[in-house]
């Protein structure tokens, strides 16, 4: 076994871990729809995911006036919560973090879902005790800011040298390098591969086989 290089890896949620991106593209749009404003193509309904909701919404839907936001916000979490049980984890991912675990990395969760949200995803797949510490969108700055990821590596105690950041968005990406952290990219998520490069991810992994084995073989 290869002497560790990071002692925390902190995963997003969302096209990361769990197969989401699609069904949170079609409740987007579907929301969009509901409040009569123009609905976003894929490609732009998914560049938000990440973000926190009002502000991924916002993007989504730059014609709709602001005091409807939270109408447009409503409707979301309404075509969400009704689809919500088709959300799966990725073939895979359950053998990456228990590998991980024994190697005893600490392993966290940085996410543009809320507080509840989250609480309810990792319920619904039980992985409440598979990590050592969680933020949310809601409760720290979205990304790409840095606090939360920040933020986790204060409770852990752990330096941004010694902090790997996973995920499948240029936001995730950014973060990692606004906190000084390492990154590494998933190209099976929400955005394009061809986007990571100039925000200098150590690799990009297009399944979670890759992912798993690159992080035995180098985190």
């Amino acid at each position: 076994m290869h002497k560790r290089r990071f002692d925390l890896i902190a995963f997003d949620w969302d096209g990361t871990l769990v197969d989401s991106t699609a069904l949170i593209v079609r409740c987007i749009q579907d929301a969009c729809r509901d409040v009569g404003t123009a609905v976003p193509s894929d490609a732009q309904a998914g560049y938000v995911i990440g973000l926190g909701l009002i502000e991924a919404l916002r993007h989504a839907a730059p014609e709709l006036s602001a005091d409807r936001y939270p109408e447009l916000g409503r409707r979301y979490r309404h075509h969400y919560l009704a689809r919500q049980h088709r959300i799966v984890l990725f073939d895979g991912t359950l053998a990456m973090l228990h590998d991980l675990k024994s190697r005893q990395h600490l392993l966290a969760v940085a996410t543009g879902k809320t507080r509840l949200g989250l609480n309810d995803a990792l319920g619904r797949a039980g992985l409440h005790s598979a990590f050592d510490a969680t933020r949310t969108a809601d409760e720290t700055a979205g990304k790409p800011h840095p606090r939360m990821l920040q933020e986790l590596m204060r409770e852990l105690g752990v330096p941004p040298e010694r902090t790997l950041m996973v995920g499948d968005t240029t936001h995730d990406l950014q973060m990692a390098l606004n906190a000084g952290c390492a990154s590494v990219g998933v190209s099976y998520g929400a955005h394009e591969p061809e986007a990571f490069h100039a925000l200098r991810p150590l690799h990009v992994a297009h399944s979670v086989r890759e992912l798993h084995d690159w992080l035995l073989q180098h985190a």
